[in-house]
């Protein structure tokens, strides 16, 4: 949710804004990586109605589809609606009435992927987990955890995603970020995995390295964030080019664009200017994208015929 659209929220929800939340330009402030967790949690306790996940989902797809995007997996999280007591259902039957009103307007395909919590608990994640098997739908394509790496391992959740396994859907975590190689290892070892959110401290380890290439295991990089939590300085230190040299597939991807002054077009338009890589290779960067995408594979060759010459 952008700023704008939580100042909203907030005057239509009656809910009083926390001093320090916006800087004095207006835009989110927080001082680390913890900071900005609670940061986020302070903005998403303003969307307390089905009609606030409504328009998040229907806006942020907007501003993407603005910047040429044709397909977005969004990250949802039912504890971060429960918490202002919408139902799952609510919250997902507003989110499927944003992608449809979305598509309609903009043509761009929006699906989600549920996840849960880390810091909130493995058994809150079995939770989640079970929720989600229970009221399939369409548009719920996959299962992933965000929160604090450094919360309870990730063996700990092994049974929240066997059970999303077991059901058939496809899974990713958010690791390799603040926590080093060994939490990628972590969930390579422990979890089924087809995605790896972030992933990139996995250069640490060349072993590590080769092994995300030979299982085929796509990271979702995320550049912009990466900076912004001071887990790299920059682009001359990033470690995306020696992970694609290693024969790693990777995508880009914009984290939570508000948080750290980026979108997906942005990530697209620096990773020209700041890695020097070429068009054919922004376009490779969204085959991919598509191509591990957990969305049917009905979709999925549509989305890939837009991406030939003579696409629309």
């Amino acid at each position: 949710m952008s700023p704008d659209l939580v100042r909203r929220m907030a005057t239509r929800n009656s809910i009083d804004l926390p001093d320090g939340l916006f800087d004095e330009t207006g835009e989110f402030q927080w001082t680390d990586f913890h900071d900005f967790l609670k940061t986020y949690d302070l903005a998403a306790n303003c969307m307390s109605t089905a009609l606030d996940a409504r328009d998040a989902i229907y806006e942020y797809l907007a501003s993407c589809a603005a910047e040429g995007a044709i397909y977005v997996e969004v990250f949802t999280s039912p504890d971060h609606a429960a918490a202002k007591g919408l139902t799952f259902s609510e919250q997902f039957e507003a989110i499927v009435q944003g992608i449809d009103e979305a598509e309609r307007d903009f043509g761009i395909v929006g699906r989600m992927v549920v996840t849960c919590v880390r810091h909130l608990g493995p058994e809150n994640g079995v939770k989640i987990a079970k929720m989600m098997v229970a009221e399939p739908h369409p548009y719920i394509v996959g299962f992933g955890m965000g929160g604090d790496e450094l919360a309870h391992t990730l063996e700990d959740f092994k049974p929240a995603f066997g059970i999303v396994d077991d059901a058939g859907y496809p899974t990713t975590v958010h690791a390799g970020e603040v926590d080093g190689a060994q939490s990628v290892r972590d969930a390579l070892n422990h979890l089924p995995i087809q995605r790896l959110g972030h992933g990139v401290r996995a250069i640490e380890d060349p072993a590590l390295v080769d092994e995300i290439a030979r299982r085929g295991i796509v990271l979702e990089v995320c550049p912009r964030s990466n900076m912004a939590t001071n887990v790299f300085d920059g682009y001359h230190d990033h470690p995306l080019p020696k992970l694609m040299e290693a024969g790693c597939r990777v995508t880009l991807n914009s984290d939570d664009p508000p948080y750290f002054d980026t979108s997906i077009g942005r990530e697209y338009a620096e990773a020209a200017t700041g890695f020097g890589f070429s068009d054919d290779q922004l376009l490779g960067f969204t085959r991919t994208a598509i191509e591990s995408a957990f969305v049917d594979e009905a979709t999925k060759a549509k989305l890939l015929a837009r991406l030939e010459p003579d696409g629309d």
